[in-house]
């Protein structure tokens, strides 16, 4: 599995089959003099080592290094999953890569000139060394193209959509499904017949209504930038307010993306961090900034929550995940305290317990089921790798 960011590139050898890869890592500062290369083999310690001035082709070279170092060659591997951030309109499901997929993945690229083009530089990195070895492109936004048109259009000229594909698409979409379909697998239930409110949240929150079984609404829009506060991104605001800082702060479009997606969100609003754990803790100390943006957080969550009970009732459960979702009790005890008027009653020693020993629930018997729910988007993507590569078989 490939995950290829600007600067960054997370990897990971997995077995469909099995609970814990045989092989992660990351390279990151990519393109620096500072770039290095950490990986952890299953059941040995991380191990990490420079590479000044790498870029996404050496990095590749490095870990297949690597792997033939353990045993294991381009020849021991069924395929290769890439995470795409954005496929548009054109991909509903994962695909099997292709000269036609690699040209719509690039069309897409001007709904994501951060990702897509850096996407695309694993996959072609990886079909020039080893051009026999399948690939497959997994995208974020793939769940959500079952979002009815009232769900994803926005209210502008219509003349936007039509010529630019200017609507909501949402992200996270690997997570929300893999976190779906495991809460289904909890309940007993088919997916098909399960409703969920899916809650992801880390440094880049979204959250998802799911009925029946597939996404109707989410949170994110035509960017990742759409709906919940997060760690550096401001989340939902008044469109007038961009055009005050134009016309009066002449802030410039540069100016206006590094604040709204860099320094917004709990980082902007507290001043000190866009860490939780950090928040948390200095908000136990007393610090008033901290305490307002975990409030603001918890705050929006839980109306977002509240507004996807009406695409969704009856609902089976709101399911929480990512890095926060899955770790902060107080977080998820904020915000289910809101939701009071549904119905929800928290299981403190549940929640503590992050629902580890209750069957993943949070919530009292008499409550509307609330769940903890790991996610794991590299699993998925390489369900999906194995599917579609047996499937071509």
């Amino acid at each position: 599995m490939l995950n290829s960011g600007s600067s960054s590139l997370k990897f990971a050898i997995i077995d469909p089959e099995q609970d814990a890869p045989l092989l992660i890592g990351i390279a990151e500062r990519l393109g620096s003099a500072n770039a290095d290369f950490r990986m952890r083999w299953r059941n040995e310690e991380d191990k990490r080592q420079p590479c000044p001035d790498a870029d996404h082709a050496r990095v590749i070279d490095q870990l297949f290094q690597a792997m033939h170092e353990h045993g294991v060659d381009a020849t021991d591997l069924t395929g290769v999953g890439h995470r795409v951030v954005h496929g548009g309109e054109t991909f509903r499901d994962s695909a099997t890569i292709d000269e036609q997929v690699i040209a719509k993945i690039e069309q897409c690229a001007k709904l994501a000139p951060l990702h897509n083009p850096v996407n695309l530089l694993g996959i072609k990195a990886i079909a020039r060394k080893y051009p026999d070895l399948s690939q497959v492109a997994v995208f974020d936004t793939s769940f959500h193209q079952t979002l009815p048109d009232y769900a994803y259009t926005y209210a502008l000229p219509y003349e936007l959509y039509r010529a630019h594909g200017v609507r909501r698409y949402g992200f996270h979409g690997s997570s929300h499904r893999f976190v779906a379909g495991r809460a289904a697998d909890l309940l007993g239930k088919p997916l098909k017949d399960c409703n969920f409110i899916s809650v992801h949240l880390g440094n880049g929150c979204s959250a998802t209504a799911i009925k029946g079984g597939v996404s109707v609404d989410t949170s994110m829009g035509l960017t990742p930038l759409e709906g919940l506060v997060m760690g550096s991104r401001c989340g939902d605001l008044d469109p007038g307010l961009i055009l005050h800082l134009t016309q009066t702060l002449n802030y410039t479009p540069d100016q206006l993306s590094h604040m709204l997606n860099k320094e917004s969100g709990l980082l902007g609003v507290s001043e000190v961090s866009n860490d939780m754990r950090e928040l948390l803790r200095l908000s136990e100390e007393g610090h008033h900034q901290a305490a307002l943006a975990i409030e603001i957080f918890c705050y929006r969550l839980a109306k977002m929550i509240a507004g996807y009970y009406l695409a969704t009732a009856p609902l089976d459960a709101v399911i929480f995940t990512g890095g926060i979702g899955e770790n902060a009790a107080p977080i998820r005890a904020r915000a289910c305290a809101w939701l009071k008027p549904l119905g929800v009653y928290m299981d403190e020693e549940a929640n503590r317990r992050h629902g580890e020993e209750n069957q993943r629930r949070i919530s009292k018997d008499d409550s509307l089921n609330i769940m903890v729910v790991p996610t794991n988007e590299e699993l998925l993507i390489a369900r999906d790798t194995l599917a579609l590569i047996r499937r071509r078989k």
